[in-house]
């Protein structure tokens, strides 16, 4: 059997805490097959954990939104710095920023083909987002086309989802540089199966950061919809604000939203699987297109049955009817009538909820997304030697 390849590989990630909650995995598997890490994001919060593991911080001067016209050329010229200094075998782009910069910086960087390291892009969520009538539409979502076909033209893609998959196929890439892989995965050792809390008021929990397009309000409404009705149940929000992104409900807004009875505001937590021991249902109404989303595959790791809307991304951890229920995206009646359902009928909960653990792992356990992972690190590298 040929020695598997190793070297120098960078992530190049926006923020530090992406890289740790949704990353980790793969890279320690890099790690453990003779990859040396470097892992380039704007450091806050997470740097001396990820130092911790092994794995050389780049600070890098930029946000996930926001940068302006001459932040994104610096930040341009920074990653093509770090990727001149360092001479990566691989660089792993993930999600839509570090594609865009990261391929121009490359070809700064390396303007021949033949000295550019391999190449991986992760792309989430992408579906809807090149879909017409989004907000992205017209010019802009014409332009966007136009540099994700240049900054995939070379290496492979990661989609999380086959709706991913097949909008970029329709932008022109070649469907054999296109990789599905299912998510960033979850510790099912950690996230374990738990029984469901059978207590009253019976609790649902929405895990995300507090975004409008991830259905909180809606949620929010469907809550007070059964409330009112008479039902016993609580909704627990739990995530944190997200100040880059405008689509975030502010801090005041939140604080207001768990004044109300039944509703509470946690906040960022770092001990998620203590929300499912107290949750009965998890619930995710995006009205967007997600890649897979990590907070439906805890829950489901943790047993409980989903509610999420029939979106790209949900449809994949959600089966109808198995480990839980799809509703139209911005139907508040059919979400009502969903949460309605699961929450009077105890044994669909368990029913549900032990399909979602027994589908996690079979198809989202961390190891497995971690070795299809580094089985394309190797693949790409290969095919990278064999073109010189």
């Amino acid at each position: 059997m040929p020695a598997r390849p190793s070297g120098k590989l960078i992530f190049l990630v926006t923020e530090d805490w992406y890289f740790w909650s949704h990353r980790l995995p793969v890279a320690r598997a890099a790690r453990d097959a003779g990859f040396s890490v470097l892992v380039a994001a704007r450091m806050r919060h997470h740097g001396e954990r990820i130092a911790a593991e092994g794995f050389q911080l780049c600070p890098l001067p930029w946000r996930r939104r926001g940068d302006g016209v001459t932040g994104a050329a610096k930040a341009i010229m920074a990653i093509a710095a770090l990727y001149r200094s360092e001479r990566p075998n691989i660089v792993h782009h993930v999600a839509l920023k570090p594609v865009l910069f990261g391929g121009a910086a490359m070809r700064l960087a390396f303007p021949a083909d033949r000295m550019r390291p391999a190449a991986i892009a992760a792309i989430a969520g992408l579906g809807s987002g090149l879909a017409s009538g989004t907000p992205l539409a017209g010019f802009g979502r014409r332009v966007l086309q136009g540099a994700l076909r240049i900054a995939l033209a070379t290496g492979q893609t990661i989609v999380q989802n086959p709706e991913d998959g097949e909008a970029l196929a329709r932008l022109g890439l070649d469907r054999q540089t296109i990789t599905l892989i299912r998510g960033s995965g979850v510790d099912t050792g950690r996230f374990v199966a738990q029984a469901d809390p059978g207590t009253s008021p019976l609790r649902v929990a929405l895990v995300s950061r507090m975004l409008r397009s991830k259905g909180v309000l809606d949620a929010v409404a469907a809550i007070r919809a059964l409330r009112g009705r008479g039902v016993a149940i609580e909704l627990m929000l739990v995530g944190p604000t997200d100040p880059d992104n405008r689509d975030s409900l502010d801090t005041a807004s939140l604080v207001q939203l768990g004044s109300e009875p039944g509703i509470r505001w946690f906040g960022a937590v770092e001990d998620v699987p203590a929300v499912w021991r107290d949750a009965a249902i998890a619930l995710l109404p995006s009205t967007y297109g997600e890649g897979v989303p990590k907070s439906l595959i805890e829950a489901a790791a943790c047993a409980r049955p989903i509610v999420a809307t029939d979106m790209p991304g949900c449809r994949e951890i959600v089966r109808h009817g198995e480990t839980g229920v799809l509703v139209p995206p911005g139907d508040i009646a059919a979400l009502t009538e969903a949460i309605a359902a699961l929450a009077a009928d105890a044994a669909k909960r368990v029913t549900m909820g032990r399909a979602a653990r027994v589908l996690v792992e079979r198809e989202f356990a961390e190891a497995a997304v971690a070795q299809q992972t580094l089985a394309l690190y190797e693949a790409v590298m290969r095919e990278k030697i064999t073109a010189r």
